[in-house]
């Protein structure tokens, strides 16, 4: 059944077959991240919308960048993002490590193809993903005529965060204040991200419901694994910063 978002990331198309996060024996097997704390005391949420790198100290975010090998602009990103969430649906708990994570996975952080983060946030070179067809990935027609993703035949996943076409119109939002909503755009790209999440798994300081958030992201198995794994190694190391 398809889901409501599906985000094929570029790292693990081969593994779109594998078995569900929800496996009783891989849910016992994966540790699942701790929310990492955000220090020292960051900004509120205030109207007008000027963008998640407003909400956390720049200081915090180049430290913790240095301490996880993280891009800076990214950081600004995904502390802001956790920041905006605990504002905004304080029960969710979602860390910015648990951001990190999946941005590591579906694209090295807006860097794979050799790209950049520019400050006002997009990426570039654009990020594209294959044609959903269906030979090595779920299959998925067309559904925006090329709109978002340049393919008027099959969908393609789009930006750093590797959204499709129809998920980014349900989901897409204004995360760097600039008054537009771009899948390309790492702030816009991670809000939505963490939107989906805490919509996915609700309360994300349980186990059962992380797991649930990121099986809803990408179903496979190996998939939420290697989002755990960076998201308590970058944790171990902001916390040494």
């Amino acid at each position: 059944m398809r889901r409501s978002l599906l985000v094929v990331p570029l790292l693990v198309l081969a593994l779109a077959g594998c078995a569900s996060a929800g496996d009783p024996d891989q849910q016992r097997a994966l540790e699942v991240p701790e929310a990492s704390a955000l220090e020292p005391a960051v900004n509120p949420v205030v109207d007008p919308w000027a963008g998640l790198p407003t909400l956390i100290d720049a200081d915090w975010a180049g430290r913790t960048a240095e301490a996880t090998g993280i891009p800076r602009r990214a950081m600004l990103a995904y502390g802001g993002a956790a920041v905006y969430v605990a504002n905004q649906n304080p029960s969710c708990n979602l860390g910015w490590n648990t951001l990190a994570g999946i941005g590591e996975m579906e694209s090295h952080h807006g860097t794979i193809f050799d790209g950049a983060i520019e400050d006002d946030g997009l990426v570039t070179p654009p990020i594209y993903g294959i044609a959903l067809d269906g030979a090595d990935t779920h299959t998925i027609p067309d559904s925006d005529k090329g709109a978002i993703d340049g393919d008027p035949e099959w969908d393609r996943a789009v930006g750093p965060l590797q959204f499709i076409p129809d998920s980014w119109q349900n989901w897409g939002t204004d995360g760097s204040g600039d008054g537009a909503v771009d899948p390309h755009n790492f702030d816009d790209a991670v809000l939505a991200t963490a939107n989906y999440l805490c919509h996915a798994g609700g309360d994300l300081s349980l186990d059962d419901n992380w797991r649930a958030a990121i099986a809803a992201y990408n179903d496979a198995a190996p998939y939420a694994e290697g989002v755990a794994e960076y998201a308590i190694r970058y944790s171990n190391e902001a916390s040494t910063s």
